[in-house]
């Protein structure tokens, strides 16, 4: 008898590919997001404000038991702690194994992204030396990442090297470090250290749990819960504590690839042996048990935070990310504000940090570290590949806004909003507009 025709095999994409595919797309919806947030915000100004103050109460009883906030405190507050600790694990993998592991490989990176922090946070304390609006010194030093590659998403991938994507990525997570330290240390409002050393025996607890092997969600889960609430009753900002949880997850595998294969191959022999040629539905007991054995090896060899990071990623992306923009880029667009807005220090320099700041920093930073013979180029990126990404590091979006949220009071922080949204849009533009100019390549 003929064989039944089997579906052709999907293709398998890299780590790497599955990341960059997931954060264009959700780029695309940020930018839905953020237009859906502007029109709704000066359709129906009322409407726009009175669900993101909805309070929120959750808890029971009342004092330390009962916690009230409204709707967009639960957004900055909570479901951006889930995103830091995504951020965390990005970071932690690219340190220990991924652009970031070596030294050689780490450094075109990490003196990209320092140029692109500092080079915008001067710019802006040109126009804002001091009063109020000196705080914002933090609001240009960001890079959406998501942003980012959804703009790259629009280039043709023979004018885009594989390279430049991971290079922007590695940027985008040391400025995404860089940002969380900022937070921590400057935009912290006054410490209780009762609450604080309660967060800190979480951590160190989840520290012993990574020590003895512990490979279990729900400890973690419940042990980085307790370090949130901590530390949002301590004045720190709460997102760093999914930092702090993020870099306590574990990262080894408790049998190798070679024993994981050998394993799964001896499994899957006597899965087919197993099976009953009278049933083709339901599985027989013994190929039940053949399976799950097969679910555990999978999960011995795979690392509890490449789980945990292949699981919340898309949920940061197409569900926390988006809710972030809709609650926070509803900006009031009329003739009067406009007019005060494009006069405002703030605006300028938010706008010139992220739109100028941004690709000198990179790019400049880049330049030196090449011409001291400290680092080159990656492979197949070009010098105008180079600025087309920093132009693209000037997309702040959603850490920028979120820092300006802690830096500034109402009145500058629509100012604020501007100058980040037309910045990330210039910014867009002219990085989408360098990479089409740029050479065509070919990927591997």
């Amino acid at each position: 008898m003929p064989s039944k025709s089997r579906k052709p095999m999907k293709k398998v994409l890299s780590p790497f590919q599955k990341f960059a595919k997931i954060e264009a797309s959700g780029g695309i919806l940020l930018i839905v997001c953020t237009v859906v947030a502007l029109l709704w915000a000066n359709l129906s100004k009322e409407s726009y404000d009175a669900l993101w103050h909805l309070p929120v109460t959750i808890g029971f009883g009342s004092g330390d038991f009962l916690l009230q906030k409204d709707l967009l405190h639960w957004i900055n507050d909570g479901l951006m702690a889930v995103f830091f600790f995504v951020v965390g694990l990005e970071i932690k993998r690219e340190v220990l194994v991924g652009e970031l592991g070596s030294a050689r490989q780490a450094v075109l990176p990490i003196v990209a992204a320092l140029g692109g922090m500092v080079a915008p946070a001067a710019l802006y304390l040109v126009f804002n030396p001091g009063g109020e609006a000196h705080a914002g010194w933090g609001i240009p030093m960001a890079t959406d990442i998501a942003f980012a590659l959804g703009v790259l998403a629009l280039v043709k991938s023979q004018r885009v090297p594989l390279a430049l994507k991971v290079f922007l990525t590695a940027v985008a997570i040391v400025d995404d470090l860089g940002a969380v330290l900022v937070i921590a240390v400057f935009y912290t409002d006054d410490v209780s250290l009762t609450a604080l050393a309660w967060g800190g025996g979480a951590f160190i607890l989840l520290l012993v749990a990574n020590r003895f092997g512990i490979r279990t969600r729900g400890v973690y889960a419940v042990l980085g819960i307790f370090l949130w609430l901590a530390f949002l009753k301590s004045g720190v900002h709460a997102t760093v504590a999914g930092i702090l949880a993020a870099f306590t997850i574990p990262l080894n595998t408790l049998i190798n690839t070679e024993q994981f294969l050998e394993e799964s191959r001896s499994l899957l022999t006597r899965l087919e042996n197993a099976a009953d040629p009278q049933t083709s539905a339901l599985l027989t007991k013994k190929q039940q048990i053949y399976i799950q054995a097969l679910e555990e090896r999978c999960e011995l060899v795979e690392p509890p935070l490449q789980r945990l990071e292949h699981t919340l990623h898309p949920l940061v992306i197409f569900l926390i990310m988006p809710i972030f923009a809709l609650a926070n880029a509803g900006v009031t667009l009329d003739v009067a504000a406009l007019n005060k807005v494009i006069t405002a220090p703030v605006f300028w320099g938010i706008f010139l940090g992220l739109f100028v700041g941004k690709p000198l920093g990179v790019a400049g930073a880049c330049l030196v570290a090449v011409r001291l013979k400290l680092t080159m180029l990656p492979d197949k990126v070009t010098w105008r590949h180079l600025y087309g990404a920093a132009c693209l590091a000037g997309i702040g979006f959603t850490m920028s806004l979120f820092i300006a949220g802690l830096a500034l009071d109402d009145l500058l922080l629509t100012e604020a909003k501007m100058g980040i949204l037309a910045a990330s849009l210039v910014s867009a533009v002219v990085g989408l507009l360098v990479l089409r100019r740029a050479p065509l390549v070919e990927n591997s």
